[in-house]
């Protein structure tokens, strides 16, 4: 059997037309990825970043679609920044049905090196603005009487890595606050899944690793493959939609089994 995963060959979910999508990091690699990912299903989606020629760019290649993307730029660890953004943005356009918390940072740092300063940058740039991004998009959920919250983890912390104490600390706290959403959130019918990505191949990763480190990901992986940022897409665009309706509270790991 011949395994295929060609635009064509990909699963379309009716139920994500017209739903207002905000994606958070959605410049570039798996961000980016995401974007691509819901405009082809006719999401009306919105993205936040600080790399603005990435995103800039990302819209360019996106603009023959019926509904292109739009890029905003924002630092999301200016909390109140973002938040008056988000509420912006739903008075000008109506509330967002999907938020994907994306953005994050996993720069390589030693225990030694930590200081309380790079400790609350870290926290800020890979946990805390999840949750702010929530509080601001979850009224508007409630109003409409459904919604779903898509928090991005990371294999990281289940492998122990090397290299990535904070960010891996981030990333745990991350699967605790996607359950914690989805028990006070499930009576408005919104929903909060996590997805645990594996190693995947986009530029930034492929700085960390040499082709013999890559050759190793793989002979540690169950499935052989080499993941790419439309295969966490794919994951995203299920929970996204109804199809997934009754989905919420847990992890889900799209990762080829590595162990």
């Amino acid at each position: 059997m011949t395994v295929t995963n060609s635009r064509d060959q990909r699963a379309a979910y009716p139920s994500l037309k017209g739903k207002r999508v905000l994606i958070t990091g959605g410049g570039s690699g798996i961000g980016a990825g995401l974007v691509e990912g819901f405009v082809r299903q006719g999401a009306d989606v919105t993205f936040f970043d600080i790399a603005e020629a990435d995103s800039r760019a990302l819209v360019e290649s996106l603009s023959g679609e019926p509904q292109p993307p739009v890029f905003e730029p924002c630092d999301l660890t200016d909390v109140a920044g973002a938040q008056a953004k988000i509420a912006r943005l739903i008075e000008d356009f109506g509330a967002f049905d999907v938020l994907i918390n994306n953005a994050a940072n996993d720069d390589r740092h030693s225990i030694e090196e930590v200081t309380e300063a790079y400790w609350e940058n870290r926290i800020n740039v890979n946990l805390k603005h999840l949750f702010f991004c929530a509080q601001a998009v979850i009224p508007g959920m409630k109003a409409k009487g459904a919604g779903v919250i898509i928090n991005m983890g990371s294999i990281s912390w289940h492998l122990a890595l090397e290299g990535l104490i904070l960010y891996q600390t981030a990333k745990a706290g991350i699967e605790g606050l996607t359950r914690s959403m989805a028990r006070d959130l499930g009576p408005d019918n919104i929903r909060s899944v996590c997805i645990v990505p594996g190693n995947v191949k986009t530029p930034r990763q492929m700085k960390w690793y040499t082709p013999e480190g890559e050759a190793e990901i793989v002979n540690a992986q169950c499935l052989k493959g080499r993941l790419v940022p439309e295969d966490i897409a794919a994951m995203a665009l299920f929970l996204a939609s109804d199809d997934a309706r009754l989905v919420t509270g847990h992890e889900y790991f799209v990762d080829a089994g590595w162990r």
